[in-house]
Protein backbone atom coordinates (compact mmCIF):
# COMPACT_ATOMS: atom_id res chain seq x y z
CA UNK A 1 0.00 0.00 0.00
CA UNK A 2 1.52 3.11 -1.12
CA UNK A 3 1.69 6.21 1.80
CA UNK A 4 -0.91 8.87 0.98
CA UNK A 5 1.15 12.20 0.18
CA UNK A 6 -0.52 14.18 3.45
CA UNK A 7 2.19 11.94 5.29
CA UNK A 8 5.22 12.81 3.63
CA UNK A 9 4.10 17.14 3.89
CA UNK A 10 3.03 16.77 7.46
CA UNK A 11 6.68 15.02 8.31
CA UNK A 12 8.52 17.80 6.46
CA UNK A 13 6.49 20.33 8.92
CA UNK A 14 8.24 18.69 11.51
CA UNK A 15 11.61 18.81 9.83
CA UNK A 16 13.03 20.84 12.68
CA UNK A 17 10.15 20.26 15.60
CA UNK A 18 13.21 20.63 18.00
CA UNK A 19 12.69 24.18 18.27
CA UNK A 20 9.14 23.95 19.29
CA UNK A 21 7.32 25.12 22.63
CA UNK A 22 4.85 27.16 24.22
CA UNK A 23 4.93 29.93 26.56
CA UNK A 24 1.56 32.21 25.07
CA UNK A 25 -0.66 33.67 28.02
CA UNK A 26 -2.29 36.53 25.37
CA UNK A 27 -5.82 34.95 24.35
CA UNK A 28 -6.47 38.02 22.35
CA UNK A 29 -3.17 38.49 20.47
CA UNK A 30 -3.08 39.76 16.73
CA UNK A 31 -0.95 38.25 14.14
CA UNK A 32 2.03 39.45 14.94
CA UNK A 33 1.95 39.15 18.49
CA UNK A 34 0.88 35.52 18.27
CA UNK A 35 3.67 35.05 15.83
CA UNK A 36 6.49 36.63 18.03
CA UNK A 37 5.39 34.40 21.09
CA UNK A 38 5.43 31.55 18.22
CA UNK A 39 9.15 32.97 17.37
CA UNK A 40 10.07 33.04 20.63
CA UNK A 41 8.89 29.29 21.50
CA UNK A 42 10.43 27.93 18.37
CA UNK A 43 13.86 28.57 19.74
CA UNK A 44 12.98 26.85 23.40
CA UNK A 45 14.20 23.16 22.42
CA UNK A 46 17.43 21.73 21.67
CA UNK A 47 16.15 17.86 20.68
CA UNK A 48 12.36 16.56 20.93
CA UNK A 49 11.59 12.89 20.43
CA UNK A 50 7.95 11.24 20.62
CA UNK A 51 5.70 8.24 19.10
CA UNK A 52 2.84 9.34 17.31
CA UNK A 53 -0.18 8.08 15.59
CA UNK A 54 -1.28 10.17 12.30
CA UNK A 55 -4.70 9.73 10.48
CA UNK A 56 -6.16 11.32 7.30
CA UNK A 57 -9.41 12.21 7.31
CA UNK A 58 -11.11 13.15 3.92
CA UNK A 59 -13.54 15.96 3.09
CA UNK A 60 -16.20 13.72 3.91
CA UNK A 61 -15.04 13.23 7.23
CA UNK A 62 -14.19 9.33 6.34
CA UNK A 63 -11.01 8.58 7.22
CA UNK A 64 -7.98 7.40 5.13
CA UNK A 65 -5.82 6.16 6.24
CA UNK A 66 -3.89 5.41 9.70
CA UNK A 67 -0.01 4.63 10.87
CA UNK A 68 1.70 4.87 13.70
CA UNK A 69 5.64 5.72 14.35
CA UNK A 70 7.96 7.45 15.77
CA UNK A 71 10.27 10.74 14.91
CA UNK A 72 13.34 12.43 16.55
CA UNK A 73 14.60 15.63 15.45
CA UNK A 74 17.54 17.90 17.19
CA UNK A 75 18.76 21.67 16.33
CA UNK A 76 20.26 22.71 14.03
CA UNK A 77 17.76 21.04 11.37
CA UNK A 78 18.50 17.33 12.06
CA UNK A 79 15.47 15.23 11.64
CA UNK A 80 14.44 11.36 11.47
CA UNK A 81 11.06 9.81 10.84
CA UNK A 82 9.97 6.28 10.51
CA UNK A 83 6.32 4.75 9.98
CA UNK A 84 5.73 1.47 10.80
CA UNK A 85 4.51 -1.48 8.54
CA UNK A 86 2.09 -2.12 6.04
CA UNK A 87 2.47 1.63 5.57
CA UNK A 88 6.29 1.62 6.00
CA UNK A 89 8.45 4.80 5.28
CA UNK A 90 11.67 6.83 6.29
CA UNK A 91 12.80 10.34 6.29
CA UNK A 92 16.26 11.89 7.21
CA UNK A 93 17.00 15.79 7.06
CA UNK A 94 20.17 16.95 7.95
CA UNK A 95 18.98 20.41 7.54
CA UNK A 96 20.20 20.84 3.40
CA UNK A 97 18.57 17.95 2.19
CA UNK A 98 15.73 15.51 3.14
CA UNK A 99 15.62 11.44 2.22
CA UNK A 100 12.52 10.15 2.13
CA UNK A 101 12.82 6.00 1.64
CA UNK A 102 9.51 4.07 0.59
CA UNK A 103 10.78 0.46 1.06
CA UNK A 104 7.55 -1.44 -0.65
CA UNK A 105 9.14 1.16 -3.78
CA UNK A 106 12.47 0.56 -3.38
CA UNK A 107 13.28 3.75 -3.59
CA UNK A 108 14.79 6.77 -2.25
CA UNK A 109 14.02 10.53 -3.33
CA UNK A 110 16.11 13.39 -2.09
CA UNK A 111 15.41 17.28 -1.93
CA UNK A 112 16.81 20.08 -1.56
CA UNK A 113 15.48 22.63 1.03
CA UNK A 114 15.51 25.38 -0.97
CA UNK A 115 12.98 28.35 -1.80
CA UNK A 116 10.54 25.69 -3.43
CA UNK A 117 9.77 24.60 0.05
CA UNK A 118 9.25 28.04 1.59
CA UNK A 119 5.16 27.61 1.02
CA UNK A 120 5.08 24.42 3.10
CA UNK A 121 5.26 23.75 6.76
CA UNK A 122 9.15 22.95 6.59
CA UNK A 123 10.34 26.42 5.98
CA UNK A 124 8.04 27.33 9.62
CA UNK A 125 10.25 25.03 11.71
CA UNK A 126 13.54 24.93 10.13
CA UNK A 127 14.26 27.98 12.55
CA UNK A 128 13.79 30.68 10.17
CA UNK A 129 11.32 32.10 11.76
CA UNK A 130 12.06 36.00 12.09
CA UNK A 131 9.26 36.76 9.24
CA UNK A 132 6.28 34.37 10.63
CA UNK A 133 3.89 37.45 10.44
CA UNK A 134 5.01 38.00 6.66
CA UNK A 135 4.42 34.43 5.31
CA UNK A 136 1.43 33.11 7.55
CA UNK A 137 -1.64 35.42 9.26
CA UNK A 138 -0.75 33.35 13.08
CA UNK A 139 -4.05 33.38 15.52
CA UNK A 140 -3.45 32.17 19.62
CA UNK A 141 -6.10 30.65 21.47
CA UNK A 142 -6.01 29.75 25.08
CA UNK A 143 -7.92 26.84 26.39
CA UNK A 144 -8.34 26.79 30.02
CA UNK A 145 -5.11 27.56 31.86
CA UNK A 146 -2.29 24.59 29.97
CA UNK A 147 -3.63 24.41 26.64
CA UNK A 148 -2.29 26.66 24.03
CA UNK A 149 -3.26 26.54 20.29
CA UNK A 150 -1.32 28.61 17.41
CA UNK A 151 -3.38 28.67 13.94
CA UNK A 152 -1.03 29.62 10.86
CA UNK A 153 -2.86 30.35 7.66
CA UNK A 154 -0.15 30.90 4.69
CA UNK A 155 -0.42 34.23 2.97
CA UNK A 156 0.53 32.88 -0.45
CA UNK A 157 -2.28 31.19 -2.40
CA UNK A 158 0.02 28.72 -3.77
CA UNK A 159 0.85 27.26 -1.05
CA UNK A 160 0.59 23.27 -0.41
CA UNK A 161 -1.81 23.71 2.90
CA UNK A 162 -4.86 26.14 3.94
CA UNK A 163 -4.22 26.24 7.56
CA UNK A 164 -1.98 24.25 10.69
CA UNK A 165 -2.89 24.15 13.72
CA UNK A 166 0.02 23.74 16.96
CA UNK A 167 -1.68 22.49 20.03
CA UNK A 168 0.35 22.75 22.82
CA UNK A 169 -0.04 21.25 26.44
CA UNK A 170 2.01 22.59 29.68
CA UNK A 171 4.51 23.44 26.88
CA UNK A 172 4.66 20.38 25.08
CA UNK A 173 3.06 20.04 21.37
CA UNK A 174 0.76 17.38 21.33
CA UNK A 175 -0.94 17.34 17.99
CA UNK A 176 -0.66 18.41 14.66
CA UNK A 177 -3.58 19.40 12.21
CA UNK A 178 -3.13 20.30 8.47
CA UNK A 179 -5.84 20.49 6.43
CA UNK A 180 -5.41 21.09 2.57
CA UNK A 181 -7.34 23.07 -0.43
CA UNK A 182 -9.38 19.98 -1.24
CA UNK A 183 -10.69 20.12 2.24
CA UNK A 184 -8.47 16.52 3.65
CA UNK A 185 -7.27 17.00 7.30
CA UNK A 186 -4.13 15.20 8.22
CA UNK A 187 -4.10 14.80 12.30
CA UNK A 188 -0.64 13.80 14.30
CA UNK A 189 -0.73 13.40 17.84
CA UNK A 190 2.11 12.75 20.08
CA UNK A 191 2.78 10.05 23.16
CA UNK A 192 6.20 9.09 24.79
CA UNK A 193 7.13 12.78 24.87
CA UNK A 194 11.14 13.12 25.60
CA UNK A 195 12.16 17.35 25.58
CA UNK A 196 15.97 17.67 25.46
CA UNK A 197 17.46 14.93 25.74
CA UNK A 198 21.11 13.96 24.33
CA UNK A 199 20.76 12.21 21.07
CA UNK A 200 23.96 11.61 19.20
CA UNK A 201 24.19 12.87 15.71
CA UNK A 202 24.87 9.39 14.42
CA UNK A 203 21.16 8.93 14.71
CA UNK A 204 20.44 11.27 12.15
CA UNK A 205 21.31 8.90 9.01
CA UNK A 206 19.53 6.69 6.75
CA UNK A 207 20.45 3.52 6.25
CA UNK A 208 18.76 1.38 2.85
CA UNK A 209 20.22 -1.53 0.86
CA UNK A 210 22.18 -1.53 -1.90
CA UNK A 211 20.73 -1.31 -5.71
CA UNK A 212 17.50 0.78 -4.28
CA UNK A 213 16.69 3.89 -6.90
CA UNK A 214 17.91 7.24 -5.60
CA UNK A 215 15.88 10.17 -7.60
CA UNK A 216 17.37 13.65 -6.90
CA UNK A 217 15.35 16.66 -7.20
CA UNK A 218 16.24 17.57 -10.82
CA UNK A 219 17.07 14.65 -11.90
Amino acid sequence: MQQHPFFKLIALALVALFALSANAADDSANSRDAAEKLASALKSYESYQASFIQIVVNENGNRVQETRGALKAKRPGLFYWETSAPLSQFIVSNGETVEVYDPDLEQVTVHKLDERVQTTPALLLSGEVGNLDETYKVSLKAIGDNTREYTLEPRNPDSLFVSLRLTFFKGELQEMRMQDSLAQLSILSFDDIRLNQSVDDSAFSLDYPEGVDIIRDGA
